[in-house]
């Protein structure tokens, strides 16, 4: 099975709703202009007869063809459409023009976006990183354009900070970048003056750049830690010139970018919105919630909070069982279900984390599929070596000791102010016990268990299985 068919529901592409079913138009069976974007503000400008009918295996021949991409890493990227309010990654098999049509449909299904956004709404169609490419494979990749096309993505989650990272990372990737731009002979003057001039939010992120607290004691330091920044990245400037020479091999210094974000273990991830419950300090935040953005890729998924830009739970597929339910009632939400190993006042215990989001289907499809490609591939056990995250990636809060409910044996965690370490200790978890039959449930009371799990002889990937008590739908 290819890893573009699980982007949609199964049934997506053949809703018979009224814009999708519209037909194409007398103007579409002729030459029509279509730009497909690209990361870096640029564009393919392509000129397609019968727009209404082409599908993305099509359109890709095309913009391959103009950008020179070999037919042998084909499957690098893929076609997503884009807004503000939501990105899908398109099967070979869709029609861009006929999904643009379904684009408010698909707003109402899978986003909690007003009318008014929804109307106002359009999407793009851009050429990206498909989510189901091992990484693996993207480390024997030689050619310049493809390089550069995955370094342009990889930098842009960089510098919004969708892809986490801690202060010798984003400061690494920084003087990259800026070496990929003005090559690595810049003496100090020129260095000053090229970063003063395109500023530092073009290579450092911009969380970093503006800092943290209020107004007043942003405009106070903001002087003051700039400087800071700019000392710190003409060190690692100059580390990457002496080690690099002038001039640098682009070649180089994209693997070098590229290697840099593998570290990351959410790198190549698709990410979804959703919000998760925020832990009870007082009756006057009861019911609050936080902003997450959950990323889903071949190795695991990751929960990271959207304001602080941190990890806030990082699972392989070893780790986690998981589930989607929807509404029962007007009022409740979606919910995907995430189930782990956890500790509760040094007692081993079940984890159970709630994410509301209408894009909990998507979420779940996109799991089941990741795990299934991953244990049905050829190079699955490569893919497995080269997506295990280092101890210092390992989720928080584990006794490396103890073996998990999977088979496996978690390592020690080592560095614990790490943004890319997770914070299970800051989570709202429903925790509870197995032992054996019964279920002791220790926060919060429960009148019924969430749900039973299956016994198995070996380690599996298993959704939960939720009771009646649960939003079926």
């Amino acid at each position: 099975m290819d890893g573009d068919d699980c982007s949609f529901p199964p049934d997506l592409s053949d809703d018979q709703s009224q814009r999708g079913s519209v037909a194409s138009s007398a103007t579409l069976s002729r030459a029509q202009d279509v730009l497909v974007y690209l990361f870096g503000d640029s564009a393919v400008h392509l000129t397609i007869e019968g727009l209404g009918s082409v599908n993305v295996q099509e359109l890709g021949r095309s913009v391959r063809e103009a950008l020179h991409i070999p037919d042998s890493v084909q499957d690098t990227f893929a076609f997503w459409l884009c807004s503000p309010l939501l990105e899908l990654q398109l099967k070979v098999r869709h029609q861009p023009y006929k999904l643009c049509r379904q684009w408010q449909d698909l707003l109402y299904r899978f986003t909690e976006a007003s009318e008014e956004d929804i109307s106002q709404d359009e999407p793009f169609l851009q050429y990206r990183r498909n989510v189901f490419y091992p990484k693996s494979k993207e480390l024997q990749i030689d050619d310049e354009v493809v390089l550069k096309l995955l370094y342009e993505e990889a930098k842009n989650n960089i510098l919004t900070g969708r892809y986490p990272c801690d202060p010798e990372h984003w400061m690494s990737l920084g003087a990259l970048s800026l070496a990929l731009d003005e090559g690595t002979g810049l003496d100090s003057q020129q260095f000053t003056s090229t970063v003063r001039e395109k500023k530092l939010s073009s290579y450092l992120p911009a969380h970093v750049v503006m800092g943290s607290g209020g107004l007043l004691s942003t405009l106070r330091g903001k002087s003051s830690r700039h400087a800071g920044l700019e000392q710190n990245l003409l060190a690692e400037y100059r580390k990457i010139s002496t080690s690099a020479g002038s001039p640098a091999e682009p070649t180089q210094l994209l693997h070098q970018y590229l290697n840099t974000c593998h570290s990351l273990p959410y790198y190549g991830c698709g990410f979804f919105i959703g919000e998760i419950d925020k832990p009870v300090q007082g009756i006057l935040q009861r019911g609050k919630r936080k902003s997450v953005n959950v990323g889903i890729c071949l190795e695991g998924v990751y929960v990271m909070d959207v304001k602080e830009k941190h990890v806030l739970l990082g699972l392989r597929f070893s780790e986690l069982s998981w589930d989607h339910s929807y509404p029962e009632e007007e009022g409740d939400s979606h919910i995907l279900w995430l189930e782990f190993d956890g500790e509760e006042d040094g007692t081993p215990v079940n984890k159970l984390l709630k994410i509301y989001s209408k894009q909990a289907e998507l979420m779940s499809g996109f799991i089941e599929f990741c795990v299934e490609l991953k244990s049905t591939s050829e190079g699955g056990a490569a893919a497995e070596t080269d997506g295990e995250t280092s101890p210092s990636q390992q989720p928080a809060g584990q006794d490396g000791g103890r073996k998990n409910g999977r088979g496996r044996r978690r390592g020690m965690l080592h560095r614990q102010n790490s943004v890319v370490c997770s914070r299970v200790h800051s989570l709202n978890t429903i925790n509870y016990v197995d032992n054996g039959k019964e279920i002791k449930r220790l926060k919060p009371k429960r009148a019924a268990s969430f749900f039973t799990r299956q016994a198995s002889a070996a380690p599996t990937y298993s959704a939960v299985q939720v009771t009646e008590s649960l939003e079926q739908g």
